[in-house]
């Protein structure tokens, strides 16, 4: 079994909320969520890009993308959001707007990999995505290919991974054991990030 069915593996047991292909973009959610918003979904994967799509992420972000994250990318999805965006991972948008189907793409890395880049983040430093709690960041360095957790505005490591592989599939575990069967926090006070902090 590869890494990634072990991630859709926790993410489908939210299948039973319902399930959902958004034609425009061919986004699948997953697990309704109207504790959260009318049209909210827990759980949201894209189709995956193709060599040509991942020259163009590329170009948007002026750095090479990450061995590991580019498989990602062109294997597993382009980009992901967990539980409403407790935890989302990085992918190029196709679709301009600000309609609801365009709401149904990933975040772009160009905000966090130049616009609001930590000033102290080394230029081997690829920003993969981050946590809703308190906006804090995740990236993978690219001359070790470990996976860092840090602030949103410094990129000093506060915890790491060996692999982009396993931060994946162990975060996604963690998080998932945070929500009940509906998709609800079980503790709304408990942080959601891989270490103990304040909510933003």
């Amino acid at each position: 079994m590869s890494y990634f069915e072990n991630v859709k593996e926790e993410i489908f047991k939210y299948k039973h909320l319902g399930e959902e292909e958004v034609p425009e973009t061919g986004a699948l959610l997953i697990g309704r969520a109207p504790h959260v918003a009318r049209l909210a979904w827990l759980h949201s994967l894209y189709p995956v890009l193709n060599n040509e799509e991942v020259l163009q992420l590329e170009q948007v972000v002026r750095t090479e993308i990450p061995e590991s994250y580019k498989s990602f990318l062109m294997n597993a999805s382009n980009g992901l959001s967990l539980f409403v965006d407790a935890f989302y991972l990085y992918g190029l948008r196709k679709l301009a707007g600000r309609g609801i189907a365009a709401s149904r793409q990933p975040f772009s890395p160009d905000i966090a990999n130049i616009d609001e880049r930590p000033e102290n983040a080394k230029d081997s430093y690829f920003f993969i995505g981050g946590y809703s709690w308190d906006g804090s960041k995740i990236y993978i360095d690219k001359t070790t290919n470990m996976v860092h957790y840090c602030d949103r505005w410094d990129a000093a490591s506060l915890y790491q991974w060996p692999s982009f592989e396993e931060m994946l599939v162990s975060e996604t575990r963690r998080i998932c054991g945070l929500f009940d069967e509906k998709g609800v926090v079980k503790d709304p006070d408990r942080y959601t990030t891989p270490i103990k902090r304040k909510m933003a």
